[in-house]
């Protein structure tokens, strides 16, 4: 079953056509995604980190995010995807024993070090990308997060440098997050030669417009959390003034 999931996944990221990724951060959001009608459910670790109390960056402690993973696949039939940061420093065949065992069939890994925001050399991540793969053959669909637009020079060469060689060690798809341009996304989707993932925020273009563009894989990342919790802001903020949240 786990092996028919990640099939289906990695079946989903089609050029074009992307995989659109609403992301969760609990039981509940999750299944809300999943009776939208979502094929896929994708968490993300902000907004995981901060339901359990604690800072993104790795600062979950490894068992708690993992146990958050495992309740969301239980809530859910359809495959989960996960956000892992950089792997909480477990070693590639631990963190894909854990992956699997609390049920994800995909992970999220990214380029930089979230204690010290520095990119991670190019070539040590992929070869944590290779381990990664060869730990779990084609049971889990690996997105590498491309950080150079976060934390590197922002150009396009760096970004695909990283990325092609991501897809070489055995990455299924490639984030350059935080690129929003729609040319700049057009020329990188053209010369990274593999599926590549856009973080949806304010000012970037809209699904059909990504689509155009030839994206792959459409997130979301911890964006519909954050407006979630200023919702629930707000109606708290009613109740102390007096007034209904309901109105």
């Amino acid at each position: 079953m786990t092996t028919d999931k990640a099939a289906l996944l990695r079946a989903l990221h089609v050029p074009g056509n992307p995989l659109v990724l609403p992301n969760a951060w609990d039981a509940a959001s999750a299944r809300a995604v999943q009776e939208a009608g979502f094929p896929v459910i994708a968490t993300g670790s902000a907004a995981v980190s901060q339901v359990l109390g604690y800072e993104d960056g790795e600062g979950t402690p490894v068992a708690e995010m993992m146990a958050a993973v495992a309740r969301i696949t239980r809530a859910v039939d359809v495959p989960v995807t996960a956000d892992v940061e950089r792997g909480y420093g477990l070693k590639p065949a631990e963190l894909v024993e854990r992956l699997l065992t609390a049920g994800a069939v995909g992970c999220n890994l990214e380029d930089s070090d979230p204690r010290t925001d520095l990119l991670v050399d190019v070539e040590a991540q992929a070869e944590f990308l290779a381990d990664v793969r060869a730990a779990a053959g084609s049971g889990l669909v690996i997105n590498a997060r491309v950080d150079t637009y976060l934390h590197g020079d922002r150009t396009r060469e760096a970004a695909v440098t990283r990325a092609r060689r991501y897809l070489e060690a055995g990455a299924d798809c490639v984030y350059p997050i935080v690129l929003g341009d729609a040319e700049e996304i057009r020329a990188l989707v053209s010369e990274v030669g593999g599926p590549v993932n856009v973080l949806f925020r304010p000012g970037v273009p809209d699904l059909a417009r990504l689509a155009e563009l030839g994206v792959a894989r459409v997130s979301y990342g911890g964006g519909l959390h954050r407006a979630t919790y200023e919702y629930a802001r707000g109606l708290i903020q009613a109740i102390d003034e007096g007034r209904s949240p309901y109105e």
